[in-house]
């Protein structure tokens, strides 16, 4: 009979990242190798990783990575894409067959640029109309999903435990100086490949640890601004509120974090005074976009990387630095398997951003 503590419940899910201050460009290898010392706390039904610089040799291009189910699906797709973007390039995303892979669905890979004609009759920056067309597809075309599009960056996810996803899309091959990780136990959404993490809109993506209690406030008021939640996790929506509020609102990442996982009023009222009506309004004026339960969050994005806890810091997270490079993970053990002699380790206070990005000199 097992006894008290001989059983290890894992608070779901494990999230990890390496990032290089200096710019320098980390093979896939080491994000998996992080990532897998955490398999108990995954239970194969999802995996994935977003790394930041990979794709040099076309930089100034978005980078559409898309699930087809279907031929037709694919037919459509590219359809759309052709009448709509500039293609430089298309090609199936490279694999290595895994046995406990299954069920794939047709994943290829499209450069692209919008074409200058159609940006200037929509009216729109280059963003939106690229954020619009992902929409469009996602939410129109049954069977086909665009699950990463920035620049210069690519998610790789799937069904399936995080390291036998990372040997799947062969992640050594690739380098770049920013990867994140994670490994899913989903406790109320379904386990399939368009559900596990990251979730990526333009250059930014998400992987969370934690559950969502807001979350019908949250994709209700999300989706009056054009986004749409169909992807049967609710983590989606994080993903949605930060482009809403730092791309189209102008918020900072500090101020972005400020909304998702407000202090307590209480707090604010022993704050001084400017801090006190920063804080007050931001509460009051995204009151609907304040992500309630427990979570903690590594947000990638163009030339950095952003970790939260909620509030309360219901959700582990710990943070080591050596020299120019940050590793963020859910355990000290997924930093150390990477970087024995870590030099500084600490974790971060609850509802408190820890930000790093790139230095100034550095050209990506």
């Amino acid at each position: 009979m097992q006894k008290e503590g001989q059983i290890r419940i894992p608070a779901g899910c494990a999230i990890s990242s390496i990032f290089s201050r200096s710019g320098k460009r980390i093979d896939g290898s080491k994000i998996v190798k992080s990532i897998e010392i955490m398999h108990d706390r995954s239970n194969g039904l999802g995996g994935g990783f977003a790394g930041y610089g990979i794709y040099p040799e076309y930089k100034n291009a978005y980078a559409f990575h898309v699930f087809y189910e279907t031929p037709e699906a694919k037919n459509a797709c590219e359809d759309f894409l052709d009448h709509h973007f500039d293609i430089i390039n298309l090609s199936k995303i490279p694999i290595r067959k895994n046995p406990r892979i299954t069920n794939e669905p047709l994943i290829w890979r499209y450069f692209v640029n919008p074409f200058p004609t159609k940006l200037a009759d929509s009216q729109l920056d280059e963003q939106e109309y690229v954020f619009r067309s992902v929409v469009r597809v996602n939410d129109q075309m049954p069977g086909a999903y665009i699950f990463s599009c920035g620049k210069n960056m690519g998610v790789f996810k799937a069904c399936g435990y995080p390291e036998d996803v990372g040997d799947f899309y062969r992640l050594e091959e690739y380098e770049g100086y920013s990867w994140t990780a994670h490994g899913r136990y989903p406790t109320n959404t379904p386990g399939w490949w368009g559900g596990a993490h990251p979730f990526g809109l333009l250059d930014k993506t998400i992987v969370h640890n934690g559950e969502i209690s807001s979350y019908d406030a949250n994709r209700r008021f999300i989706e009056m601004y054009g986004y749409r939640c169909n992807l049967l996790t609710d983590t989606e929506v994080i993903t949605y509120i930060v482009d809403y509020l730092v791309r189209k609102q102008g918020l900072t990442l500090t101020e972005m974090a400020n909304v998702i996982a407000a202090p307590f009023w209480s707090t604010i009222s022993r704050k001084p005074q400017a801090e006190k009506e920063r804080l007050t309004f931001l509460r009051n004026a995204f009151s609907s976009l304040l992500i309630t339960g427990p979570f903690s969050i590594l947000l990638g994005f163009e030339g950095g990387l952003l970790a939260l806890n909620d509030r309360l810091k219901l959700r582990s997270m710990v943070v080591g630095e050596k020299d120019d490079m940050v590793y963020i993970a859910s355990e000290e053990s997924a930093i150390r398997v990477v970087e024995p002699y870590v030099e500084k380790v600490w974790s971060p206070r609850g509802g408190e951003p820890v930000i790093v990005t790139l230095d100034k000199s550095v050209n990506v």
